[in-house]
């Protein structure tokens, strides 16, 4: 039940582009809700918490399941097993990029923050040489803000710890591995391939009702174990199914009815937080789990819906899509700081949110082309930035990146 076809998947490429790109979407709506972030609008209101809560439950999910069936594409071109090198190659890849953008590219962000939320008022340079310095007097109230700091990079640092994670399985418990991968094939022919929707919700399930409470959201990466049960186990699901023609058959062909749960659940989602929740003070127990049990029905079956719909569509190849699949990493390096930084300048302007939002994204993209078609020219930076060696030119144009960029 393998699929030996090597053929790139398109429709991937585009799922993980257009992932990225959610999440240039999501992080310039951070900056109108009430949810705590960086900078905020003085125009900040509930108004779209709802939207904002249509992604929440699944896009970083998509991310970690299509980055697992990366490393098992990679894997398999290469022809190669859990090796030493997979892991030296994955460390440059995703370590060098954290570690410079932790020093360089995110500390705007925190200036900004600070700036905006303790009044800093004594200018970059000396904010920077004290966040180089571990400086932890940043405080509000007892709240501290710890530098330096990854903020919105946690994905790479989290992306190469369950990378290097899945080596060691590779290399200590092969049979397991590649009986998941047998299980998921014979998962997908069970019912029509409705096992493929039911069982990782079960497991999704099962993480928030026994975590979630316990270990909120942090990504400090240690005790982060709700996130950690959630990602590692959407990265397995998505290395264990990357080769298996079954499951994407079975995805393909249950799109719809993912699709209407994908929409039910999000309606019982935005009336639960922004509804009742909101309203209501304490919440019963059983509906409180109830709630996780459909909050994580959500992630999954709003998942398999994107992934079926993207094979029906069944992309092929093209100038964009080489293009985007280069530049998505670099994108996401710097949106958040163009983001932070660029809202923190219009702010005195006065904008409405209805001008500013749209403006603040269409800048934020500006910023993203701009770097990445510097960084790409410069065999220095690309490094720093997540991109490999500066490709041989073959008539006239760079060759594409491969899928298993971060």
């Amino acid at each position: 039940m393998q699929d030996a076809s090597l053929s790139r998947r398109h429709d991937l490429d585009w799922v993980r582009i257009l992932a990225f790109g959610l999440l240039i979407l999501y992080h310039v709506g951070m900056y109108y809700v009430s949810w705590d972030w960086h900078v905020k609008s003085p125009f900040a209101s509930h108004a779209i918490e709802p939207l904002m809560l249509a992604s929440s439950p699944w896009r970083l999910s998509l991310l970690f399941f299509v980055a697992g069936c990366a490393t098992a594409f990679l894997l398999r071109k290469q022809g190669q097993g859990p090796t030493q090198g997979f892991v030296a190659s994955r460390a440059r890849r995703l370590l060098i990029p954290l570690l410079f953008g932790m020093l360089v590219l995110v500390t705007p962000q925190a200036y900004f923050e600070v700036v905006e939320k303790l009044h800093y008022a004594d200018g970059y340079a000396a904010f920077w040489r004290r966040y180089l310095a571990f400086d932890s007097q940043f405080c509000r109230g007892g709240n501290c803000l710890r530098v330096p700091t990854w903020n919105h990079l946690w994905f790479v640092a989290y992306l190469f710890v369950y990378s290097v994670l899945l080596w060691a399985l590779l290399r200590f418990v092969p049979r397991a591995m590649a009986g998941l991968s047998g299980r998921l094939g014979r998962l997908a022919m069970w019912r029509g391939g409705w096992g493929l929707l039911i069982a990782p919700v079960l497991l999704l399930a099962l993480w928030r009702i026994t975590l979630v409470a316990r270990f909120p959201s942090t990504h400090a990466l240690v005790g982060d174990w709700y996130n950690h049960a959630l990602y590692f186990s959407v990265f397995l699901l998505g290395y264990a199914v990357a080769h298996q023609a079954a499951v994407w058959d079975a995805l393909q062909r249950l799109r719809w009815p993912a699709l209407g749960l994908a929409l039910a659940s999000y309606a019982f989602i935005a009336w639960y937080f922004t509804g009742y929740a909101a309203t209501n003070g304490e919440v019963p127990e059983a509906l409180r789990q109830l709630q996780r049990v459909i909050y994580a029905g959500n992630q999954w079956v709003t998942i398999a819906a994107v992934l079926g719909f993207a094979r029906q569509w069944s992309p092929g190849d093209s100038a964009a899509r080489r293009y985007f699949t280069e530049a998505v990493f670099p994108f996401y390096i710097v949106h958040q700081t163009a983001i932070v930084v660029i809202a923190h300048q219009l702010k005195p302007v006065g904008l409405a949110p209805a001008l500013e939002g749209p403006l603040l994204v269409l800048a934020t993209l500006a910023v993203c082309v701009a770097s990445f078609e510097i960084v790409r020219r410069l065999r220095w930076l690309r490094p720093l930035f997540g991109l490999g060696p500066l490709p041989r030119r073959q008539e006239g144009r760079l060759q594409p990146a491969s899928i298993a960029s971060p």
